[in-house]
Order: structure tokens, then sequence, then C-alpha cells
């Protein structure tokens, strides 16, 4: 399966239709019946919540830590997703980052179309995932970015205006890495693992890869027909999201049902990605979620993957495998596994159900 160097058709940025003020939106964002969200999908609210895991109780008393250990390992078998409150990053620094990544967007689409991507890296200004010719589109533009390893960091590509977001964006990308460290740690513990292990396992702190993608969903005049983002899990060990606390849309498949997640402010939404799945052997499970739009507001959101060295092939580990748990997954590549998404865009859970072992 090769990547093509470029798209099928031209990409036109979703914020420029709805600067035009258009009343309809173009055919091929119209998803199939099956597909579209409830007219009403954001008013009609369960009552389930995705946890919330307090993770300045991990250093406190040991009955403290087991107890936030207890809480990570349900979140992470039930429901794969959850909130982190006492994270260690600045409240400043995420201001600061909304702020810059909002002043980009707002500027004429010429200067960001600079900037414009292409299927073999995704890096910069894009609005598709995929390369199917013919494929219905998400309701969404983004700039995509690589911030780690550094040999893989080309700044050159990142925004020059507004004048502050490489140096903003470097910083919170410092940031994210110590806590997807931390949480790395605090997740192998929580599956009964040595605190290193699943680190290790994906290729070290030198050869994890990590990434960044702001989203921007403009504000849609027909948002029952289509979606933000579609239905998918993600490919990597972890995402952690940096939700819009305005305005809600991210929802997560649990028990059949598609749940709003609640935003609490100061956190951040964590949810993990396929190779957890794979590395537990099905132990710790990532969610199928997707991105809801509506008519009056744009929604911002920043996606930090925290993904393993892309060269390692990666299976069950020995510790989740025995006789009544044979092997789930065969093993393979992060660089080979991700091409499906990057070829076939947002699949559902096809992608990690296409690894499983025969």
């Amino acid at each position: 399966m090769d990547i093509p160097l470029c798209w099928p058709e031209s990409v036109v940025p979703v914020q420029s239709l709805t600067e035009r003020g258009i009343t309809s939106i173009p055919k091929q964002y119209v998803k199939p019946l099956s597909e579209r969200p409830p007219s009403d999908i954001l008013k009609c609210q369960s009552r389930a919540r995705i946890p919330v895991i307090n993770l300045g109780t991990l250093d406190r008393s040991q009955t403290e830590r087991e107890f936030t250990l207890r809480q990570l390992s349900s979140a992470c078998k039930e429901w794969g997703f959850f909130q982190v409150l006492n994270h260690g990053v600045s409240p400043n620094l995420v201001k600061r980052m909304r702020e810059v990544w909002r002043e980009f967007f707002r500027l004429p689409t010429a200067i960001k179309k600079a900037y414009a991507n292409n299927p073999e890296t995704y890096e910069g200004y894009g609005s598709r995932v995929g390369v199917m010719k013919g494929a219905i589109l998400d309701w969404g533009d983004y700039f995509f970015l690589s911030y780690q390893p550094k040999s893989s960091r080309n700044t050159s590509r990142w925004p020059a205006f507004p004048p502050t977001c490489k140096g903003t964006t470097g910083e919170y990308g410092r940031s994210l890495v110590e806590l997807s460290e931390r949480l790395m740690k605090a997740i192998s513990v929580s599956s009964g693992l040595d605190e290193e292990r699943l680190q290790e396992a994906a290729g070290g702190k030198d050869g994890i890869e990590a990434t960044l993608r702001v989203n921007l969903y403009p504000r849609c005049p027909e948002p029952q027909l289509t979606l933000g983002l579609s239905p998918h899990s993600d490919p990597g060990l972890l995402t952690i999201l940096l939700p819009d606390e305005r305005v809600k849309g991210l929802q997560v498949m649990h028990n059949g049902e598609w749940i709003t997640i609640q935003p609490v402010p100061g956190s951040f939404v964590i949810n993990i990605g396929d190779q957890i799945q794979v590395l537990t052997n099905g132990l710790y499970k990532s969610s199928e979620h997707r991105v809801v739009v509506n008519a009056e507001h744009d929604r911002y959101s920043f996606a930090f993957f925290y993904n393993p060295r892309g060269d390692l092939a990666l299976g069950p580990l020995p510790e989740f495998v025995n006789r009544e748990k044979p092997p789930r997954y065969a093993s393979r590549t992060f660089t080979e596994y991700r091409k499906f998404i990057r070829t076939l865009g947002p699949q559902g859970k096809r992608q990690i159900e296409s690894t499983k072992a025969q």
C-alpha cells in the first residue's frame, strides 16, 4: 500500500467555504444516511461520563497512588478515554497556544496555503485525511507537524505568523512530551508492568515519535449531514487532546452509544491508541471516536500524538500472552500500520481489526 505524493483532487479549505456564506454543504461532505449524527445529538445527553483522574495523587501516599492507578486501569479497560487534572502543563502556556493558533487560522487563505501539505508526510496545512479518489470528506481543516524525534522536526514548515507561533508551539511540545512520559509510566504500572516497560517496548524515549495536529472545525450550515472527523481509533500509543472548553463536539463510542465528552476546565482528554491495545494483547482498548460540528460556532482542538518508533515491529508483550490468551495481533511496524489511515482515512476500528492474528 503505497502513499502517493499528491492529493487525488484539489483541496478546498473548509474554512473558506464557511467564509463564503454558503447555505448548503457541497455533496462531497454529505455522509451516507447511516453515518449522519442525529440533529439533536448535543442536546440529548447520556448520564455517562468519561473518568476524570487527578494525576497529582500519583506523588502522594501509597494509598492514594494505588487508588489512582486502579482508576487508570479501569478507564483504560472500560473506556479507552479519560480526563486528567493536575497534569503539570502551565495554564498560561495552554492559553498562549490557543491564542497563536486561532490567530493563524484567521490569516488570509493564501498565506495559510503556502504551508499546504501532501499525503506523504501530512506535515503542514490541510483539509483531508486519506487519498482515495472520490472519498466523502470531513468538515474540518488542520495543521499537522512533527515534534519528535528532533531529526524529523522541520520548523521551517511551521507557521512564521504570528511571530510567537513557533516558540510557543515548541514550548508546548516539550511540556506534552513530559506529560506523555509520565502517563506512559502510570499506564504501564496500572497494567501490571514495570513503569518503563511500555515505553521501552515502543522504542524508548529516544525512539518515540511525537506529532501535533491543530484542528479547526468551522461552523457548518448543515451539521446534520456531515461530521468534523469520521469515526476512528488513533493508531499510536496515546493521544493528549486539548479540547475546546466552550464548544463541545468530541464523542466516544461506549457500550454502543455515542457519548459527548464534557470537558472539565483545565483538563486534557487522554485516549489510548491502537498500539497500547496491541502491546497489552487487548487488556487495554483503544476506542472509536468522532467529532460532530454545529451551525453556530467554530471549534478548535489540539491533538498531540505519542507514537512508537516507526521501524520497530510491535506485537503483544509476553507478559500478556499465555495458553488461555494467545497473541491476538500480528506484529507490524508503526510505519506500516499508519499507512492504513493515511491511505483510506478514518475507518472506525477496521485498522486494528486488520492486524488480528489468524
